[in-house]
């Protein structure tokens, strides 16, 4: 078994590139949100520990958390490669992570950190746009609508949601760094470390990061 995981600020673009990745190595993508879901759903004793505490709004344990990452490996044949997006969040989840991979004989292969600037980043998640109508999502410069203000798709008023407003996404940003400053700090003195531009095209990112989980 051998685990990568994929670190980066809120609009770096980890979910796409992760998709990307996993597309092309055939890697386990695994976010904790979609693990969360899938251990509720089945209704393992693990998943309704996590459901007592989303249920009243409170934060998942840490050690709810690995377990169930946990619980993921051990199902498996124990020769797969897992994308971790965004997960360990804390210091913590990282020792409880490499505790869980050192018995089973296993650690991490390399830990990808995609790289952009703040204003970047900014720029990224304030530009979003959404149909009030059918949900549908746009970018002002990315991926813009044919009328300014107007779905393509059904005609709907388009608006900007509350979470991507500028002042939202600055404090998520700098939730991230009081976040992860100590995680990234980590795995550089481990080592583990690999920086990637990531204001670089998506495809190109992804397959820098395809060849280096190939070779690792």
């Amino acid at each position: 078994m051998k685990v990568t995981i994929l670190l980066g600020a809120p609009g770096s673009g980890k979910g796409t590139i992760a998709e990307k990745v996993r597309d092309a190595c055939g890697v386990i993508h695994l976010s904790t949100g979609d693990a969360l879901r899938a251990a509720v759903k089945e209704g393992a004793e693990v998943g309704r520990k996590a459901e007592e505490f989303m249920t009243k709004g409170e934060l998942v344990p840490d050690e709810v958390i690995v377990k169930i990452v946990e619980d993921r490996f051990d199902a498996g044949a124990g020769d797969e490669h897992f994308l971790f997006d965004g997960f360990p969040r804390t210091e913590n989840q990282a020792e409880l992570l490499e505790k869980g991979l050192e018995q089973r004989g296993s650690s991490i292969a390399m830990v990808v950190l995609l790289d952009a600037p703040r204003d970047v980043l900014m720029e990224r998640l304030t530009g979003r746009r959404v149909c009030r109508q059918c949900g549908q999502s746009f970018h002002v410069r990315n991926i813009p609508p044919k009328v300014e203000g107007v779905c393509d798709k059904c005609g709907g008023e388009l608006y900007q949601r509350k979470d991507d407003e500028e002042e939202t996404i600055a404090n998520r940003l700098e939730v991230y760094k009081e976040q992860t400053e100590g995680l990234i700090a980590r795995y550089e003195g481990l080592g583990l470390l690999c920086r990637i531009d990531s204001t670089a095209d998506a495809d190109e990112v992804g397959a820098e990061i395809s060849a280096m989980i190939r070779g690792a």
